[in-house]
């Protein structure tokens, strides 16, 4: 009897260790499969091709270009954001990027609204031989200002702030202001820019503007619990929007309004272009900014999220260029900005049919005049090899 219980014991030993051996591959196999195995000398060279492309040297400073070799030289926040967030990303995988960073710093530095206000105007040009902002461009969109802001603190964990270019004291600065002018009192949801703050311009929502993670950043980062609530706001507006529609697509403006966040839709053109209420070049990046929530923090709204537009996308012939949110196609031509964040997605959420269709995206041969989808390509290239 006693022989009897010390093999069952031994038995069932073997069996719990079986079992957690296989647990472990398991939770190792799904943790590398969130992970492209993209050759680190393909990433190089497509950052290579990339910063050779789209940025301009102005010798102390760096910006990316946006006007992709028409008319005068031209540059955007939202492009000078991408540009940081791509140079350091660049660097944590390997290339040697901190000398370019801290020029493209420089331009940003250059081009704030003010000291006092280091939000970055919207926009600038170049006149007799500089890059200027009129006074109608020395206002701000919040997107570039957050990936701005957030690349400085990548840049101050990957190199610190010891140098002659304070990248801690620089995002603690821009983070202020931008929970002082760019974020709603009432809805703690980020405003389209500082410049929205009355009538219905006042309750815009971007909805490529939901940046959890930046924002779960933001409140670790600076210690200031109050990026946490708007965390969670932006993530159940996501969701809510998500609901909406059977595709879970959502619009590249909405409104939100008062303390129940009230959704409301917007008229084409009242923002921006004819594809306002559609899903189109703005919230063409929600899949990405969702994915790297899911990547990051795992969370189950985001996946929930994902889930629903990659359904969506997994049932389309071809991917294309803006829809409306009933899924109806607007238009037939494909576009990299569309393509990768759907490709980097299906890579997070191990969607392997997905990942076989359009994974090739994200090493597609960079051409040089086409600014707004290479430079999302480049984005999502880097952000599939993040850890």
């Amino acid at each position: 009897m006693k022989h009897r219980r010390i093999w069952w014991l031994i038995g069932a030993l073997v069996v719990l260790v079986i079992g957690s051996l296989g647990t472990a591959i398991w939770v190792t196999v799904q943790s590398q499969s969130v992970t492209a195995t993209t050759p680190a000398t393909t990433v190089t060279q497509h950052y290579r091709s990339w910063q050779t492309a789209y940025l301009a040297d102005t010798g102390t400073q760096k910006f990316v270009k946006t006007n992709n070799g028409n008319g005068h030289l031209q540059t955007l926040s939202e492009a000078q954001g991408y540009g940081m967030l791509i140079t350091v990303m660049a660097a944590q995988q390997g290339v040697r990027t901190q000398n370019t960073f801290k020029q493209l710093t420089h331009y940003y530095l250059a081009h704030r609204l003010s000291k006092a206000l280091p939000l970055m105007a919207w926009r600038q040009t170049q006149t007799r031989g500089k890059m200027r902002s009129t006074a109608a461009e020395k206002t701000s969109a919040t997107d570039g200002d957050l990936d701005i802001a957030y690349a400085l603190i990548l840049a101050d964990q990957q190199w610190g702030s010891r140098g002659d270019v304070n990248y801690r004291q620089l995002a603690q600065r821009l983070i202020k202001a931008i929970k002082r002018t760019e974020l709603n009192p009432t809805t703690k949801l980020p405003r389209v820019g500082n410049w929205a703050t009355t009538g219905t311009d006042a309750n815009l929502v971007r909805t490529s503007d939901l940046m959890t993670v930046d924002f779960r950043k933001f409140a670790s980062y600076t210690r200031d619990g109050s990026w946490t609530r708007v965390a969670q706001n932006s993530q159940s507006l996501l969701q809510r929007l998500s609901q909406k529609q059977a595709t879970g697509l959502m619009a590249d403006f909405v409104t939100v309004t008062g303390a129940k966040a009230t959704i409301g839709a917007v008229k084409p053109n009242q923002v921006a272009t004819s594809h306002d209420a559609q899903y189109g070049y703005n919230a063409c990046r929600v899949p990405w900014r969702v994915a790297v929530d899911y990547q990051t923090t795992h969370s189950q709204v985001s996946r929930q999220v994902l889930q629903k537009m990659l359904t969506f996308f997994a049932k389309q012939h071809q991917l294309t260029a803006i829809y409306r949110l009933n899924g109806q196609a607007v238009t037939s031509y494909a576009n990299q900005a569309f393509t990768t964040p759907i490709a980097y997605a299906a890579q997070v959420m191990d969607q392997s049919a997905l990942t076989k269709r359009y994974g090739d995206s994200l090493t597609h041969h960079i051409s040089g005049n086409n600014y707004y989808p290479e430079t999302i390509q480049m984005l999502m290239l880097l952000q599939s090899q993040s850890k």
